[in-house]
């Protein structure tokens, strides 16, 4: 959420952020009215309350009956003045929470992927003397995986792993979550139901509300450990010793994919439900130190798809291809051979104080001032999507798939095979 002096003073700034994000600029000029409207009344509630205070100053001194009948005059009209305040207050905040953040200088501006812009790659791309086969053809005649029965069970885009890939899978997640904690992250594992105010303080609410599953008691399924993480300290006053904060969060996530249809409907790239590590670092109210731990975050999340020997590249994204709450955003792309493109495995992104005034997250600087932490997040791991990498990039030609070297003490074995006759 911006500040709404920010807005004021900036606003024709702020619906050029909204029109560059692909969302509706007449936002901003509604915040402007109803913040007028609500001030208004609250100077109406003020001046009526200091009509009020004099009249009590007199009837203490004689009970008149006009006086007593002013009082009760004021008295509704203070209460019919505030219960307008409180119905203007709501649209007011439902109204700031629709308002996207600003994207920084150095992003491009793009009306989608396309103005998305290649910053580096890295490792070379493996060569084959066969033609790779895709994650799904590989998963399959592997015995590593089966969709069929669980749609059955769960509907489209569910599905089981099995045999040694259930362990690739575990070897994943807990290889890149000991890489955090040498990199002084705390490990935790999160609450994956969460209140509403999760969701709307760390910006996935209201934008995102349809791509979540809710349950009748009013609460979301996470769809990555951001939301529990970055909401950890809500409402909360941190000392400038606390930062920064280093939190890395190990979770099931789920998403319905809205407006998927038809996409990746083959192999297990796209999910209802996937397992994720991620990282939320909150610093203290200063850009340039948020740019630098956001490219360490980036060095962090690349080294681990290094360690495990899988060619990537880095996107920085455009302002139409980046989240409504994102200041800045990066996304690692994993190359798939069986595919021949580069895919998505990795987000890298921070906010400023866009997430910290939702959640209320402060804390005091060296002068003793009460500010917003600034926030960050990033992928460390998302499986089984890296599996599906790991299956392309490894296979044999005999139909084999090789273990990366740094997994191969998590699994206890070299490589899967064909277990059939």
């Amino acid at each position: 959420m911006l500040d709404i002096n920010f807005i004021r003073d900036h606003a024709d700034q702020v619906k050029t952020a909204a029109t560059n994000k692909n969302l509706d600029p007449a936002i901003v000029d509604q915040v402007l009215t109803l913040d007028q409207k609500r001030r208004d009344l609250l100077t109406q509630a003020q001046a009526i309350r200091t009509q009020r205070n004099q009249l009590d100053d007199q009837l203490k001194k004689a009970r008149q009956p006009d006086l007593i009948a002013q009082s009760k005059t004021l008295k509704a009209t203070l209460r019919q003045l505030e219960t307008d305040l409180k119905a203007v207050e709501t649209d007011y905040q439902t109204a700031m929470h629709e308002v996207p953040n600003l994207p920084a200088d150095d992003v491009p501006v793009g009306p989608d992927e396309t103005g998305n812009q290649e910053v580096r790659t890295w490792g070379e791309k493996p060569k084959f003397t066969f033609t790779p086969q895709t994650h799904h053809q590989l998963a399959l005649t592997l015995d590593l995986y089966d969709s069929e029965r669980a749609v059955r069970i769960a509907g489209n885009r569910a599905y089981f792993l099995k045999n040694e890939l259930v362990a690739l899978e575990q070897a994943v997640l807990n290889f890149a979550l000991k890489q955090m904690m040498a990199a002084g992250f705390t490990p935790m594992t999160v609450p994956w139901l969460v209140n509403r105010q999760a969701l709307v303080g760390t910006g996935y609410f209201p934008w995102g509300e349809a791509d979540h599953y809710q349950t009748q008691d009013g609460q979301g399924l996470i769809g990555t450990a951001e939301v529990s993480l970055t909401a950890f300290h809500q409402g909360e006053v941190l000392s400038l010793a606390d930062l920064p904060v280093k939190l890395c969060g190990i979770s099931p996530c789920f998403r319905r994919e809205v407006g998927s249809y038809g996409k990746d409907t083959q192999g297990f790239f796209r999910l209802h439900q996937f397992s994720k590590v991620e990282m939320v670092v909150l610093t203290e109210a200063d850009e340039t130190i948020t740019r630098e731990w956001h490219e360490q975050m980036l060095t962090l999340s690349a080294s681990v798809l290094e360690a495990l020997g899988l060619p990537y590249r880095v996107l920085l994204m455009c302002t139409g291809d980046m989240g409504a709450g994102q200041r800045k955003k990066y996304d690692l792309e994993t190359w798939f051979p069986g595919q021949n493109r580069y895919r998505e495995t990795h987000s890298d992104s921070y906010f400023l104080d866009f997430q910290s005034r939702r959640l209320n997250i402060r804390y005091r600087d060296k002068a003793g001032q009460l500010k917003f932490v600034y926030t960050l997040n990033n992928t460390v791991a998302a499986t089984p999507r890296l599996l599906a990498a790991i299956l392309e990039n490894y296979q044999q030609a005999d139909g084999s798939v090789l273990i990366p070297e740094v997994l191969k003490s998590y699994v206890g074995f070299d490589r899967i095979v064909n277990k059939s006759p």
